[in-house]
């Protein structure tokens, strides 16, 4: 009863955490205006997706936990639920790509961003992130392509049958779609990433060696002031991509495995962690942004304390008009 409790109250709070988390990154960058840029619908974006693993998978996860793997919701809702899970993941893979993008575009071309990164085309962007993380996690799995005898999974299923032996809600990867799978929504994403970042660092390493060259010390703060402003934006992503490869790349690689094996495994401890492990970078990401970025920091400084623009600038009148009873 204890452990159980014990186990209850981390998981609630770890879920609170994710979603406080990530509702305050959300808020910080629609009211504080040192944060509004058109990279940051991008961190929107991703905060959103954790929001929702928060919201509508990690309590059902927590509760099959508690079950020790057993569902009692029925298969088509097992389906659904797993369908989600994966919609969620590979919104953040496509996100972290269409991030490192962004930043490659800011560090290598600043002068032509503004043409070539635009409100209408970072929308299409988004769109098109969304659209193709539907086509990837439910259709697979509600036309049976990831079953051994490509059936759907878990049709079977009523409400009440999860005493039945053999019954776990996982991801059956048995077959060769699980290679297909993981290597064209992990893996190969992952490189493409890894590759954009380190081609933006040796593009930035050579701008500021350029700039040293042949900008007089005098005139130097004012030129490097916008592209070292870049350069930690892009520091502050590339730290949340290595969690986000951290905490993702051992559940991957362990259903990889398990994919690969002609029979469905029950869930065991090792899956607990390394599925709770992915999870974990939905909360971390919100800690990440404030710990790179000064800009989040303030922003943050400001929800937490309730502090808005109204109150800054009632702050300014307040100044004003003591200045002028002195003058």
């Amino acid at each position: 009863m204890i452990s159980t409790a014990v186990r209850w109250l981390l998981l609630i709070c770890f879920i609170i955490l994710t979603i406080g988390g990530n509702v305050l990154v959300c808020l910080a960058v629609g009211l504080s205006r040192r944060l509004w840029r058109i990279a940051n619908c991008f961190v929107v974006s991703l905060a959103v997706t954790d929001l929702l693993l928060g919201l509508l998978v990690m309590p059902l996860s927590a509760t099959v936990e508690l079950r020790s793997g057993k569902w009692p919701l029925g298969g088509a809702l097992c389906n659904i639920y797993i369908s989600l899970d994966v919609l969620l993941c590979a919104a953040s893979i496509l996100t972290l790509m269409a991030i490192s993008v962004d930043r490659y575009l800011a560090i290598s071309a600043p002068l032509s961003y503004s043409r070539r990164v635009t409100p209408l085309r970072v929308t299409l962007a988004m769109i098109a992130i969304w659209a193709l993380s539907l086509a990837v996690s439910f259709v697979p799995i509600h036309l049976g392509w990831n079953t051994v005898d490509y059936r759907v999974q878990h049709l079977d299923w009523g409400i009440g049958d999860e005493d039945k032996e053999g019954r776990y809600c996982q991801f059956e990867w048995n077959n060769n779609y699980v290679l297909i799978y993981t290597f064209g929504s992990f893996y190969l994403p992952l490189l493409l990433m890894c590759g954009m970042y380190l081609r933006i660092f040796r593009v930035a390493r050579e701008q500021v060696r350029r700039i040293r060259a042949a900008t007089p010390s005098f005139a130097r703060s004012a030129s490097t002031a916008a592209i070292a402003r870049e350069h930690k934006a892009t520091a502050t992503l590339a730290a949340v991509l290595g969690a986000f490869v951290i905490c993702w790349f051992p559940y991957f690689t362990f259903f990889t495995c398990m994919g690969i094996k002609e029979k469905t495994n029950p869930p065991n401890t090792l899956h607990s962690v390394v599925l709770w492990l992915g999870y974990f970078n939905s909360a971390l990401n919100p800690i990440l942004y404030p710990a790179f970025n000064r800009d989040f920091r303030r922003a943050y400084a400001e929800l937490l304390r309730c502090r808005g623009p109204s109150h800054r600038k009632l702050q300014l009148t307040r100044v004003s008009n003591k200045l002028r009873h002195k003058s």
